[in-house]
């Protein structure tokens, strides 16, 4: 028997796919979901010409600030879980999209802020708050899931950037009742979907 017969084929060593792993957003849209709904819930319920609940004027806002403050942390850290074995240009692009959310909101801020000391109308801030986060909660969900191939993410970012704008049409309380209803029901729909995606993605192999 010849000798490369006897021998035995070398060992084939697995390399590293350089794909970061998925992110998994379910705790993060469970967060903004309990904001949406506990924050403009609040402010739905609170008022109008015959409010259902006699609440303080600050809870609804500190209910929303909180949930969104907790969910944009958790997005941040799944994001970073998700950068382990990714390649270089890859974790910038992680990066990037983190620095687009500070520079976003900062410019949502100095938006809002100048428009309504420009108008001299303060009380428009109650009003464009809500649905001005909501948009841009929207687009950068657009970014996200472009680059990451997340349809759902994306499809996501598609229907708030949607609803949050299209409630300016109504008066309140109905811009809270929509942004409640359709913006907080949408993430805890995308939960449940998330949890269905990631195991469909666990079954394929890695390319």
């Amino acid at each position: 028997m010849s000798s490369s017969a006897t021998m035995s084929p070398p060992a084939v060593h697995a390399r590293p796919s350089g794909r970061p792993r998925e992110v998994d957003n379910r705790a993060a849209y469970l967060s903004f979901g309990l904001a949406y709904v506990l924050g403009h819930g609040a402010a739905a319920a609170s008022q109008g010409a015959d409010p259902l609940l006699d609440l303080p004027g600050w809870l609804p806002m500190t209910l929303l600030g909180g949930g969104l403050v907790v969910g944009i942390v958790l997005t941040t850290m799944a994001a970073l879980r998700a950068q382990l074995g990714a390649t270089a240009p890859e974790i910038l692009s992680g990066r990037l999209l983190g620095a687009a959310w500070i520079a976003a909101f900062t410019a949502l801020f100095l938006a809002i802020t100048g428009l309504t000391s420009v108008l001299e109308r303060p009380e428009l801030q109650s009003v464009l708050w809500p649905a001005g986060s909501g948009l841009i909660v929207g687009l950068l969900y657009l970014a996200e899931g472009a680059v990451r191939r997340n349809l759902l993410h994306y499809a996501l970012g598609i229907w708030l950037a949607l609803t949050s704008t299209a409630a300016l049409w109504l008066a309140t309380p109905g811009l809270y009742w929509v942004l409640a209803v359709a913006g907080g029901g949408a993430y805890f729909l995308a939960a449940a979907l998330e949890h269905r995606r990631l195991h469909l993605l666990a079954g394929r192999p890695r390319v």
